[in-house]
């Protein structure tokens, strides 16, 4: 018996057994980072591995604040702006997105060693704020799939769903949709409350020869034959925040030493709403759905860096840093509802709104991200001018989940399919006077090993700073675009769009000295 009865509050439910469905896409969400930071680091493209002198600087090689001269304090704010262009089975969309932000905030403090009979001139102290990504994005796509529906997500969860009959759900202690769907959650898990959605919303329905020992347990009743129109709507916000306590040396004038003790915040939301019209099918059978997902989430992490820069002489410095994995505690909440209209000889049937009102509470789960290493090289130019080129490499493959057997499948796919990606960045300064002119170039490999999931990202910046004497301003533009798939739902219809990303940032830095 289905159950279509109205819920007026929301009930929060516990799942001390049961995640929601944690992929590849949710483990290098939290394990890459943006080229954020100040705007003179983010005009040179992040290449001050063997530079430093900059608040940003620490978190390439933490030995960069020990060229800090003087106490020194920065603060900036950022425009972020992208556009997604996707192609969806030969369909084009365009949508672009805008937010600001204060993404950097820090202070530099230098002592200076007045014990003559040390080898150590000074030693610097630094606690600096900065989002390492910005989540905040827009993605639309739509287009006529010629072959999958919707359908085939909830059929696949519903013909592996533990062994629960959903024609049975009557005999279970509990009377509403909103208890049914929390019921199933804590006791079955998020697969199995995918299958009771599209149930209760006439998407699929047992088989004529249904056998509950069978493989094929339940069919969709979404017609057949094709040319599916369909949209998929993804609204993102957030930001993966790092906090940084940095320490670091000047030993004998020619090498720098330094350590950062990282913690790291995570705070992402996403909505997501699928559409799907088959009017343009047989006259019966679900007409068209729209799918409603609102996923929540937080998390806090720890990790550490350490670096050396040395001056092979008074032009040419070289740098070695290495960046330890973050450890993450994250945890998500999870909001569902689907509405329906389905049709007969007569004609359209009233729609079917199946919203449980229900926010799941999972148990927190663990991420590890992949460590970093940075080699680093830099020349000077008199006082005048300036390059650095710095090369990193970090294997993807070693990003882990908990290792309970929730996520056996997931790490599984993650050894496979990501491998170890470098990223190369180049940037110059030249000085005329009060005046500093700059530019920089990223390249960044795909974590895929395939590379075409998610391509190769290029990128480019350019900028200015002015100096007042004691206060500076920078101003930068930064731009980067990369190629990668989108797809809509990690199983059963798992087609995908081709996403062109374009992110254009304009960044501004106020640097004090005191």
């Amino acid at each position: 018996m289905k159950m279509k009865k109205n819920i007026i509050f929301i009930f929060f439910g516990f799942y001390s057994s049961f995640i929601c469905s944690q992929d590849i896409a949710d483990a290098l969400r939290y394990s890459q980072d943006n080229l954020l930071g100040t705007a003179r680091f983010s005009a040179m493209s992040g290449a001050f591995g063997a530079l430093g002198g900059d608040l940003s600087s620490i978190n390439v090689n933490p030995a960069g604040s020990a060229f800090f001269l003087n106490n020194q304090t920065s603060l900036t704010t950022s425009s972020y702006g992208v556009k997604n262009k996707s192609n969806y089975f030969g369909n084009r969309d365009l949508e672009n997105s805008t937010s600001a932000d204060i993404n950097q905030f820090g202070a530099v403090f230098v002592i200076k060693n007045t014990d003559k009979s040390s080898d150590w001139s000074k030693f610097s102290f630094t606690l600096n704020y900065e989002n390492t990504n910005n989540f905040d994005n827009t993605v639309f796509s739509s287009g006529i799939n010629p072959t999958n529906s919707i359908g085939e997500y909830f059929k696949y969860y519903a013909n592996r769903n533990n062994g629960v009959s959903l024609l049975n759900l009557q005999t279970q202690p509990r009377e509403s949709i909103t208890d049914l769907y929390d019921y199933l959650g804590s006791n079955y898990g998020f697969g199995t409350q995918q299958a009771f959605l599209g149930y209760q919303a006439y998407i699929i329905d047992p088989a004529a020869n249904y056998n509950e020992s069978s493989n094929r347990k339940y069919i969709s009743l979404i017609p057949t034959g094709g040319n599916y129109y369909q949209e998929n709507y993804v609204r993102t916000n957030g930001y993966n925040g790092k906090l940084s306590f940095n320490a670091a040396g000047q030993y004998k004038d020619k090498f720098y030493f330094g350590a950062n003790i990282n913690t790291q915040f995570i705070d992402y939301t996403q909505n997501t709403s699928f559409y799907e019209n088959n009017s343009n099918n047989l006259v019966s059978g679900i007409q068209r759905l729209q799918f409603e997902n609102e996923l929540t989430t937080f998390g806090n992490g720890i990790s550490f860096q350490l670096g050396a820069i040395a001056k092979l002489n008074k032009q040419v410095r070289i740098g070695l840093a290495y960046e330890s994995p973050t450890w993450y505690e994250i945890s998500d909440k999870l909001s569902q509802g689907i509405s329906s209209v389905s049709a007969n000889a007569t004609g359209e049937l009233p729609i079917v709104r199946v919203n449980p009102m229900v926010i799941n509470v999972y148990e927190p789960y663990q991420l590890r991200t992949p460590g970093k290493w940075t080699g680093s090289l830099g020349y000077i130019y008199k006082k005048s001018g300036l390059l650095s080129i710095d090369y990193s490499i970090k294997d993807y493959s070693n990003i882990e989940f908990s290792t309970k057997s929730d996520f056996r499948e997931v790490n599984y796919e993650i050894k496979n399919k990501l491998g170890m990606a470098s990223e190369l960045r180049i940037g110059g300064e030249y000085r005329i006077k009060a005046v500093s002119l700059r530019a920089g170039y990223r390249s960044e490999k795909s974590p895929y090993t395939n590379q075409s999931t998610i391509g190769n990202l290029k990128g480019y910046s350019s900028g200015f700073g002015y100096n007042f004497g004691g206060t500076k301003i920078d101003i930068t533009y930064s731009h980067s675009q990369r190629n990668y798939q989108k797809q809509f739902f990690n199983v059963g219809m798992t087609d995908y769009s081709n996403i062109n990303s374009v992110m254009n940032n304009i960044i501004i830095s106020m640097t004090f000295e005191f």
